[in-house]
């Protein structure tokens, strides 16, 4: 191989190396807060009342219902009507759970906008940009 073909792709290579470089630093700078807004999606917890406070009910981040609570006043009611209400009392709460999910989740995309993407540094390589559009959509 000649002279110029070999500065060639050293120089390449050192382009490379610059490229991949600056992606692990940026990445390395935002990962702790990437981290951190990740544990707090994880730990979301929202509580939803009946309209008549006689069903509270809790949910987790994915809308699970981890706690639900019944005054002496939803006991008195028929099983249908309780059953109505414990139903939209958990809806709601997950609404608001989904709600402060996807904030927290938008906070995060804002976050890593800075980062190169991956076919930037290796053509063939999948686009983080295009993944998390993807899963963007995917929650609407």
């Amino acid at each position: 191989m000649d002279r110029w073909k070999q500065e060639g792709l050293r120089s390449a290579n050192n382009g490379l190396r610059n490229q991949m470089e600056h992606f692990l630093d940026t990445f390395e700078q935002q990962r702790p807060r990437l981290a951190e807004m990740f544990r707090q999606m994880e730990a979301v917890r929202v509580q939803a009342n009946s309209p008549d406070q006689s069903v509270e009910a809790v949910v987790d981040a994915s809308g699970v219902l981890t706690d639900l609570t019944l005054s002496a006043s939803a006991l008195r009611k028929t099983p249908e009507q309780l059953a109505d209400i414990i139903v939209a009392a958990v809806q709601e709460a997950a609404r608001s759970a989904r709600a402060q999910h996807e904030q927290l989740a938008a906070s995060a995309g804002t976050e890593s906008d800075g980062v190169p993407d991956l076919p930037d540094i290796l053509p063939e390589a999948p686009s983080i940009h295009e993944v998390r559009a993807f899963f963007r959509s995917d929650e609407k």
